[in-house]
């Protein structure tokens, strides 16, 4: 009983370079390069255009190995080939975000403003003083980079204020109540 999602075949898009050199599997693409070291028990082929891994055994650490190996792959393959993003809303009255070259300066109600450096790889876009879009080509980090922000104030269930993802629903409370 191999890993379901291990086993699964990965394509590699046209303009993506792959190289599999025994557990070292590199990527190249239009968006950038990436590396990743396959666990051992794990092996990996390309051929005809695609990506395949195979588990030596069906012991359990293994095949979650394998799956997380084959997860990661196909998202560095298309983090390296289209990229990912991750767009945050800031919502509240004199809430806003200002670049001030790479970093980003937030203005959330504190009494300091609070200011936010990309990490290696990683790209801020502002399409307005109230919306923030994180660019890059791994999948992980542009989503850490994210929660980091929306760390800085949370929305709260009240009115809704603070930073929170475009497609998050926020469940909101009733006030208190008045006789």
């Amino acid at each position: 009983m191999a890993s379901h999602i291990g086993k699964l075949p990965i394509a590699v898009p046209a303009g993506v370079e792959v190289a599999i050199k025994g557990q070292e599997f590199t990527a190249k693409g239009s968006k950038g390069s990436d590396s990743y070291t396959i666990p051992a028990g794990i092996t990996g082929k390309f051929e005809d255009g695609t990506i395949t891994l195979e588990a030596v055994d069906d012991l359990r650490p293994t095949r979650a190995n394998h799956g997380l190996s084959r997860s990661i792959i196909a998202s560095m393959v298309q983090g390296v080939h289209e990229g990912f993003s991750k767009h945050l809303m800031i919502i509240g009255t004199g809430y806003r975000v200002v670049a001030k070259g790479k970093s980003l300066e937030f203005f959330l109600g504190y009494s300091h403003t609070i200011t936010i450096d990309p990490p290696e790889g990683i790209t801020f876009e502002l399409p307005n003083a109230n919306e923030v879009i994180v660019h890059g080509t791994d999948k992980q980090v542009v989503g850490q980079v994210a929660a980091n922000i929306r760390k800085l104030r949370a929305p709260e269930p009240y009115k809704g204020k603070g930073i929170k993802y475009d497609n998050e629903h926020i469940i909101r409370k009733a006030g208190k109540a008045g006789k």
